[in-house]
């Protein structure tokens, strides 16, 4: 009896993060709007967290933009990007984090199960941490469910990785 399965995951290449944020940074000290700005755009690995500085809310929009294009360019998602509020810092300039998401929250997974099973295709959907493995034996049923789950707009990136078939 064979068991086909795949994994839906949420999960964000931090070089490819890292490498936009130092685009960011290196036009902040070159466009000509915002080299003296004293602008900055960190990054967090441990936290998972953007942080950009700026002067000003208008210079802050200006290098969100900034920072959401290269983002895109390197296939980065911006859906899983969640930008905080803005905080006031010292000498009236202002912080913005941004979180990136990471793996998949447990109330999203549930919702995730609950749309396959709500499919009525004979699959199983289990969450494993932060992702959500289904199987079946049937790779159609596997591939509707694929497609189910493209359709439903979650509010996370996902993709599906690790489709093994034996």
């Amino acid at each position: 009896m064979a068991v086909n399965s795949f994994d839906v995951v949420s999960r964000i290449d931090l070089q490819e993060v890292s490498n936009a944020v130092q685009q960011v940074s290196k036009e902040l000290r070159t466009r000509y709007d915002l080299k003296n700005t004293k602008s900055e755009v960190d990054l967090d690995q441990i936290k998972f967290k953007i942080i950009l500085k700026t002067p000003d809310e208008f210079t802050l929009r200006a290098v969100r933009e900034i920072l959401e294009q290269k983002l895109i360019r390197r296939g980065i998602p911006v859906r899983s990007l969640t930008f905080g509020k803005l905080q006031p810092a010292a000498g009236s300039s202002v912080v913005q984090e941004v979180e990136m998401q990471q793996g998949i929250p447990v109330e999203k997974g549930r919702e995730i199960v609950k749309l396959v099973k709500g499919t009525k295709r004979k699959v199983q959907a289990s969450i494993q941490s932060d992702q959500v493995r289904i199987s079946g034996k049937k790779r159609d049923d596997l591939q509707a469910v694929m497609a189910a789950l493209k359709e439903h707009d979650f509010g996370i990136h996902m993709e599906f990785t690790n489709y093994r078939s034996s």
